[in-house]
């Protein structure tokens, strides 16, 4: 019987290394609690400490081992979200969906015209803001949504990823780029199993909710055009363009001033006032440390883009794991040169990398347009 990903991690040459993980994370995630100024990660990183350090005293005995994943999972995500949500701490994210859902539903807009101070910038697609219409706290919706991505894109070791660091901490409190990526994850995956139609319903989904979302539609189309021919491309890329088009542009159109400071300048590090998303990766230290380096950082971010699109074009993915592998190559450069990043991005290519492991072995590498054939060999 084949290992998965999540037993060739727990067990290497005989060796149960999960147990080790699972204390590194513990050590990790300490230091980063008495490290970080903010409440939010402070709660989250003791918690998550206390639920890794039981993950690896249960990984150490006899007990199965998705006994230790859920004390990982308990620890890490459901303690710390079901606190920070109770005490109404979250981070600066969840204050942004309630109030863009709230101007939405007062201005028919979630995007203030004139933004000047941090509070008033919603970098975040208008679908986005339906997160904040909808009743309770946004982190359970953004979760659900992420949650059920992952469960019907089939990403294996559910629990494992679940409670790493990069991907408990924004579950808890209040990242947004969990159900983008989740989305993305179920597009591709669809796009593999031959699905165009619902790998572009999925993937127009996730790019109405931030930008990071857009290059997995072509990917996913270079995956279905290799696989199953043309006219099936182009029902995905009409369904996924068509629903991330149809949220998209009436809000650039009735207020284009107002869309382009809020979803194009301020994220690109572009306006008078500096985006919070600060961590020391090259985009941003160019753009705060050389002469003009905001300008090198996107043309740099520009020269990425394009080679990612010409190697869709020389040599385009005829497996998920490639086509997962491409994207998770693109984005991690693109989180690396961005001027205005942090590494909370990073959980796209994470989420991209389990994917592309996960992928089924049997999935042959096709090149031609005649795939049923090859695939019924």
């Amino acid at each position: 019987m084949r290992k998965t990903f999540g037993d060739r991690v727990a067990t290497d040459a005989g060796w149960p290394v999960e147990r080790y993980a699972w204390a590194g994370c513990a050590v990790a995630v300490a230091g980063f609690a008495q490290v970080s100024d903010l409440v939010t990660h402070r709660v989250w990183g003791w918690a998550a400490a206390a639920g890794y350090t039981l993950a690896a005293f249960l990984a150490s005995g006899a007990v199965p081992r998705p006994a230790a994943r859920a004390a990982a999972v308990a620890g890490a995500v459901v303690a710390p979200l079901v606190g920070l949500v109770v005490t109404g701490l979250g981070q600066s994210e969840v204050a942004v969906i309630e109030r863009s859902g709230r101007l939405l539903a007062a201005t028919g807009s979630p995007y203030v015209t004139a933004p000047s101070a941090v509070g008033d910038f919603n970098p975040y697609l208008p679908g986005m803001a339906l997160f904040g219409l909808l009743p309770g706290d946004p982190r359970w919706w953004l979760g659900g949504v992420f949650v059920a991505s992952l469960g019907a894109a089939g990403l294996r070791s559910p629990g494992l990823l679940l409670a790493c660091p990069l991907v408990a901490l924004p579950l808890a409190v209040g990242g947004v780029d969990l159900p983008v990526a989740g989305l993305m994850c179920l597009g591709l995956a669809l796009a593999g199993r031959g699905r165009p139609g619902g790998a572009g319903l999925a993937l127009g989904a996730a790019a109405a909710l931030k930008w990071t979302a857009w290059p997995a539609l072509p990917v996913a189309l270079a995956l279905v055009a290799v696989r199953q021919g043309g006219r099936p491309a182009l029902r995905c890329a009409g369904v996924g363009l068509g629903t991330g088009t149809a949220v998209v542009l009436p809000f650039a159109l009735t207020d284009p001033a107002g869309f382009f400071r809020n979803v194009v300048a301020f994220p690109f590090g572009l306006t008078a006032t500096d985006s919070p998303a600060g961590s020391p990766l090259p985009g941003r230290l160019l753009a705060e440390h050389v002469p003009g380096g905001t300008v090198i950082a996107l043309a740099l971010l520009t020269v990425g883009a394009l080679l990612t699109g010409a190697s869709l074009a020389v040599r385009p993915p005829g497996t998920l794991r490639a086509a997962a592998g491409r994207l998770a190559l693109g984005l991690g450069l693109a989180t690396a040169l961005m001027p205005a990043t942090r590494f909370g991005y990073l959980v796209y290519p994470l989420l991209l990398a389990a994917l592309a492991h996960g992928a089924a072995r049997r999935d042959p590498e096709v090149t031609g347009r005649p795939v049923e054939r090859t695939l019924a060999r």
